[in-house]
């Protein structure tokens, strides 16, 4: 059985206020591509595929058109979709049940009540059933209730209750479909600033692969680059496009997974995607960044870093002659270093209150008033008194 793995659409996502609709379209149209090109006998969605809880008319006309295509390849492929925590739940399964009549296949929550279970789709080939349980995001708080008598307070427990229940067929091929962040001892897993990362007080969401032990092969969702975690059947599909800069040394891909009989290891392989504009940096000074700037790359998503020490003149609008797309510019030189390290040594003396206070300052532009002053001072003695 051949599957097509891809997660972390993000569809409606703007990079820096600019709109990435033809960038996301041209890259969903890839895919439909591939999927005529390999024949896949189903594609796995892990979630995230919008950016936010409440989508555009633009992103859902897009992922729509996105599904029409898919759908319309013959043989049908069938589609396996589960929420990500960007997505909202009630909007993703809109017209779900008439969905099924096409082969897509969604699901949103994990089960709640005790006749519930993971949604399950089973296909055949000729190694035998090949059984795919779809997990969607899922915090602890989602299933306390299947579990009054336990105290389930971080995700990995939550997480390992539900695939305990489920008791999977070992003789059979089980493939898992999950959106979460997984981790294993010893493994550095590789994140980036645009997967919102959930951070958890003493790294409750952190999630260990042995909960993953009964499955032949695991797409995941959530980090935004293609890697493995430790196995070679845990994998991470990553984003179809960049969504910042530090992914700029990403490779973007589907992920292609071949299952044959029960027991052997699966075929993985990397099918490359190619994105309309890249997203990178450019660092140097500011007459060097501009003699390597090249008509191929002019129009790129473009993080500039100025090492000038004598900041040149008018260098913003001398950058933007050049780069259609300017994420940010920044300088580097003895100054600006200067400034950052009498800021952290002001900020690590700080006390809570003033902290707050500064944050608040920065963003409002306005002090606080005398209320909120008293009102955050009994807020953080409250703190105190518990944490003692």
């Amino acid at each position: 059985m051949k599957i097509f793995h891809i997660a972390d659409l993000h569809i409606g996502k703007q990079l820096n206020y600019y709109n990435l609709k033809e960038n996301q379209e041209d890259i969903l149209d890839q895919i439909v591509e591939k999927m005529e090109e390999y024949r896949p006998d189903v594609l796995l969605i892990a979630g995230d595929v919008f950016d936010k809880s409440m989508p555009s008319g633009e992103a859902y006309g897009l992922f729509d058109s996105f599904l029409n295509k898919a759908s319309a390849l013959r043989p049908a492929i069938p589609i396996c979709i589960i929420a990500g925590n960007h997505d909202s739940p009630e909007r993703l399964n809109y017209a779900s049940s008439c969905m099924e009549k096409h082969q897509v296949y969604i699901s949103v929550m994990p089960p709640q009540r005790e006749d519930e279970y993971l949604k399950k789709v089973v296909l055949e080939d000729e190694f035998g059933p090949v059984n795919i349980y779809l997990l969607p995001f899922t915090k602890p708080g989602f299933v306390r209730p299947l579990f009054p008598e336990m105290d389930i307070s971080d995700y990995e427990t939550a997480v390992r209750m539900l695939l305990e229940r489920e008791k999977s067929d070992a003789a059979q091929r089980n493939v898992l479909v999950s959106h979460q962040f997984y981790q294993s001892s010893g493994w550095e897993t590789a994140t980036c600033d645009s997967e919102q990362v959930l951070l958890s007080i003493g790294g409750l969401d952190r999630i260990d692969i042995s909960v993953l032990k009964d499955f032949d092969y695991v797409a995941l969702g959530h980090l935004h680059g293609p890697q493995k975690i430790k196995e070679e059947h845990i994998r991470y599909a990553g984003s179809p496009l960049k969504y910042s800069v530090s992914e700029e040394r990403h490779h973007k891909s589907i992920t292609m997974v071949t299952l044959r009989e029960k027991g052997t290891k699966p075929e993985i392989e990397l099918i490359p995607l190619k994105a309309r504009q890249d997203v990178r940096s450019e660092r140097g000074t500011l007459k060097e960044i501009l003699d390597r700037a090249e008509e191929s790359g002019r129009h790129d998503f473009i993080s500039v870093t100025v090492t000038d020490e004598n900041e040149p003149y008018r260098m913003k609008e001398m950058l933007r002659e050049v780069y259609d797309y300017l994420l940010e510019i920044r300088v580097d030189n003895a100054r600006t270093r200067k400034w950052l390290e009498i800021t952290s040594e002001r900020q690590e003396n700080l006390t809570p209150l003033e902290a707050f206070r500064a944050f608040y300052e920065d963003v409002g532009k306005s002090p606080l008033t005398e209320a909120e002053e008293l009102l955050l001072e009994k807020m953080f003695d409250q703190l105190t008194e518990d944490g003692e």
